[in-house]
């Protein structure tokens, strides 16, 4: 996974509320287990009509936010079914942070094994870094530091969970995490292997 400590980048304004999962991407793109190639189904409703023309009036479709990679969206953002894909979706369009007053705990948590940072503001700033998204405004977030830098100068704070800030800024999913107690685990099977012989043969 690929860590997260400092992030500069194009901000995009979704200012809805209760974004589901669904809304990020349709089941009819859950065929696949590749984390790669979903941006195709990101947001599809919302980009394209039923005749499958686009939507130019889109957000993301919008010329100033090629490339964004920062997502102001509205409260309870990732509602709906547990599906790992809306992450991957929004990773593979290049989106590092989501931005919200609120996310769906499921949804959260699966940002965090997927190397996106979702961060949940007062709604009052929220509502202000949504004016900066309007404007396509660069914000740069430090994880380190815990803080958001609006354009403007001006930054907010933001709390961060200590093992989760861990987790970003080294860039490790469940696995990698579990692998930074390798001695421990080393240690624990050569004690149980003594104790426990049967249990090894």
């Amino acid at each position: 996974m690929e860590k997260l400590d400092k992030h500069s980048g194009v901000s995009a304004p979704l200012n809805l509320v209760n974004i589901d999962t669904d809304m990020i991407i349709p089941k009819q793109f859950l065929k696949t287990i590749k984390r790669t190639g979903l941006s195709e189904g990101l947001f599809f409703e919302m980009r394209f009509d039923e005749a499958g023309n686009k939507k130019e009036d889109f957000v993301l479709h919008q010329p100033q936010y090629e490339g964004a990679s920062v997502l102001v969206a509205g409260q309870n953002f990732g509602c709906g079914s547990s599906r790992e894909h809306a992450p991957w979706a929004l990773l593979d369009w290049g989106f590092r942070v989501v931005i919200a007053s609120s996310f769906a705990d499921i949804f959260y948590n699966n940002c965090f094994n997927n190397g996106i940072l979702p961060l949940a503001l007062p709604q009052s700033q929220v509502d202000e870094l949504m004016k900066d998204a309007n404007q396509a405004g660069r914000l740069k977030i430090d994880v380190e530091a815990q803080t958001i830098t609006r354009p403007n100068g001006d930054s907010f704070s933001f709390d961060l969970d200590p093992a989760l800030k861990h987790r970003m800024i080294n860039g490790l999913d469940n696995v990698g995490m579990t692998l930074e107690n390798t001695d421990s685990i080393a240690a624990f099977e050569e004690k149980n292997a003594a104790e426990c012989p049967w249990l090894a043969a």
